[in-house]
């Protein structure tokens, strides 16, 4: 058989893999304990919304609102630009503290979480990607959380691409007390405030950082404005980069994904990018990469190179 008949017999086994995927993403297939983990998180946080009216008070509001920027911050700041991308370095200390802000997103531990999104930038928009809209809109929203077996069957098995995280002593320790780490500040949440901070700061905020996260792996891959010649389905979507601190600008980003800074133009807004410039400033973050203009050139979508 030649290498390009395989390829093609490879091609259309995956093809029929994603129309069965999207047909029984619930129902008759084998549920792994971290699909039935995931799906039950989604499901209280979306509750929890519903029983937020009931439970109001304006300062379980204020925690779940500074929570939510906290956390927030530690996904996009530290889990995405500075760890997976590595676009700027920080002391080991800041590091791990914004790294421990960003599980209490509750998406997951740095490995969890880097691994994927490593693999996302590797196979954009193909059949290896965790969560393209290729293979449905809602597959790429959510549904992809709930079938663990068949994204690590898509990505080549076990996660092989955060070696640099796996040798450092404190992101094992947090993939091995992770949910541990959610039920502990939930406690305490309730200790101080009682079941409205519970309500708010667990589950209304968790539910909103889920929801923007989804957005952009599902909407940002399929409506706006793509200016960058990136081969994929990116798209910069100006409500998504407010809502989402700046990640909106998402074909940006994938046309320049060592970039610290997603909304390259000064209209743009990109929280994350404020804060890495504060960080710059204070001198607590070095090394931070922005493309040059010869690089944008090159990657214009009316480049002549």
């Amino acid at each position: 058989m030649s290498t390009s008949t395989a390829n093609e017999g490879a091609a259309s086994m995956m093809m029929r893999r994603r129309k069965l995927q999207q047909q029984v993403v619930f129902w008759k297939r084998k549920w792994a304990i971290l699909d039935a983990i995931n799906l039950g998180i989604v499901v209280l946080e979306h509750i929890a919304i519903l029983f937020a009216p009931f439970n109001f008070s304006w300062d379980a509001f204020w925690v779940a609102v500074i929570l939510h920027m906290v956390t927030s911050f530690g996904i996009t700041l530290s889990y995405h630009i500075n760890l997976t991308h590595k676009s700027f370095k920080l002391p080991k200390w800041l590091e791990y503290l914004f790294a421990y802000c960003g599980l209490h997103a509750g998406e997951g531990h740095p490995i969890y979480w880097i691994s994927y999104h490593r693999y996302h930038h590797q196979f954009t928009d193909t059949d290896r990607d965790p969560h393209s809209p290729i293979e449905g809109f809602w597959f790429s929203h959510v549904n992809w959380l709930f079938d663990h077996s068949y994204i690590n069957e898509k990505c080549g098995g076990e996660a092989n691409n955060v070696m640099d995280l796996q040798k450092q002593a404190y992101y094992r320790f947090l993939q091995s007390t992770y949910y541990l780490h959610l039920l502990g500040l939930g406690l305490l949440l309730y200790v101080v405030g009682g079941f409205p901070y519970v309500i708010w700061g667990m589950g209304v905020r968790m539910a909103i950082a889920h929801q923007s996260a989804c957005l952009v792996n599902s909407v940002c891959h399929t409506w706006g404005q793509k200016p960058w010649n990136t081969k994929d389905l990116s798209k910069n979507n100006w409500l998504m980069g407010l809502i989402a601190f700046g990640e909106g600008w998402h074909n940006n980003h994938h046309a320049f994904e060592f970039s610290a800074r997603h909304g390259l133009e000064w209209w743009q807004i990109d929280v994350t990018w404020y804060l890495v410039k504060l960080l710059e400033y204070l001198g607590l973050a070095t090394d931070v990469k922005v493309p040059s203009e010869m690089q944008k050139q090159r990657m214009s979508s009316t480049s002549t190179y």
